[in-house]
């Protein structure tokens, strides 16, 4: 423990207040601060970072470079993939047919139901207050606006808002939103650095660097 009360043992960062289950295994590099919860058997990459009051539910997997920002919950058995933003007070659920109770009115145990999970792609970020309700997955490098719900699949690049959250754009890498190359029919360009995706029946790909080669003037 240094001066300030973190814990710090294998480059991991541990402030006052949270509690790290013993099963846990946090990568080199990850940071945990205060009120956050991570539960027995989660598994956090290197260099995440979990803010203040987040929650991880038992077994949840989480890549590398993973910022959760602080109150989001995230519900086993959920799965985060390399470079995922999760924004503040985002909920990821697990039960496709909350009941405090059963139809006899005793309580709901853990045996009483079976959890599902939602499954982020690798980049993709989810904005404050984002609802996804599994089972859903959300695709490589899509963007969820704040607040919206979602309740069926993101494709990968995909800008998705509103509630429920429905397809308004495409996204990069870079963050920005895309623009459609207007002597081009199907072509999208990223305002950041010039890369090219194509869109085919509802799927954009990103194009090689040698296709963007050639099409260069």
């Amino acid at each position: 423990m240094n001066q300030s009360g973190e814990v710090a043992f294998a480059q991991v960062r541990i402030a006052p207040g949270a509690q790290v289950d013993e099963s846990a295994v946090l990568g080199p590099g990850t940071t945990v601060w205060e009120l956050a919860q991570i539960r027995e058997e989660a598994v956090l990459g290197c260099d995440c970072v979990v803010g203040r009051g987040v929650y991880v539910g038992p077994g949840v997997k989480i890549g590398h470079r993973v910022k959760i920002q602080n109150h989001a919950l995230v519900y086993e058995p959920a799965e985060l993939a390399d470079g995922v933003f999760v924004g503040p007070a985002v909920v990821l659920t697990n039960d496709r047919s909350p009941r405090a109770v059963g139809a006899d009115g005793r309580p709901k145990r853990a045996g009483d139901w079976e959890a599902v999970g939602v499954r982020v792609a690798e980049g993709a970020s989810l904005g404050a207050r984002s609802v996804c309700v599994a089972p859903v997955g959300i695709g490589r490098w899509a963007m969820v606006a704040a607040g919206a719900v979602v309740t069926k699949d993101v494709p990968d690049f995909a800008l998705v808002a509103g509630v429920p959250a429905q397809r308004i754009g495409w996204v990069g890498p870079a963050g920005e939103r895309l623009r459609p190359l207007p002597d081009r029919v199907g072509l999208w360009e990223c305002p950041s650095n010039g890369n090219l995706y194509s869109e085919n029946d509802g799927i954009l790909t990103e194009l090689s660097a040698q296709y963007r080669e050639k099409s260069s003037p």
